[in-house]
């Protein structure tokens, strides 16, 4: 059985495409700033994952799990959060999908929302 902070920091399994002359900076630049990124969903019970990074496109797909799971405002930490710092940081990056792994049952702390 994985531990959350298993979870939360094993981005290895991401399917990272690209071919251009800056793709292992990018990706570099990406896993560095997933790690600054992550501690504040960790703060409130969840768990950040890169799933994908297409370092020519600009696309990234990125799962949040855990107590996001059953938190009212896992969308928001996606769209006003993760996307919205991923592309001012990152100029590469051009858009950020992102899907929330549902667990009614997980229960967070700090920000964590319950959903109603």
């Amino acid at each position: 059985m994985e531990h959350m902070s298993d979870l939360a920091t094993d981005d290895s399994s991401a399917a990272l495409t690209g071919s251009g002359p800056d793709h292992d900076r990018r990706v570099s630049d990406l896993m560095e700033l997933m790690q600054v990124v992550r501690p504040a969903v960790e703060a409130d019970g969840g768990t950040l994952r890169l799933v994908s990074a297409d370092t020519d496109t600009g696309a990234v797909m990125v799962e949040l799990a855990g107590a996001c799971g059953s938190c009212e405002v896992a969308g928001m930490t996606l769209q006003g959060g993760i996307s919205r710092i991923l592309k001012q940081r990152l100029d590469w990056v051009t858009d950020v999908q992102g899907a929330v792994q549902e667990d009614p049952d997980a229960i967070g702390w700090g920000g964590w929302t319950p959903k109603a």
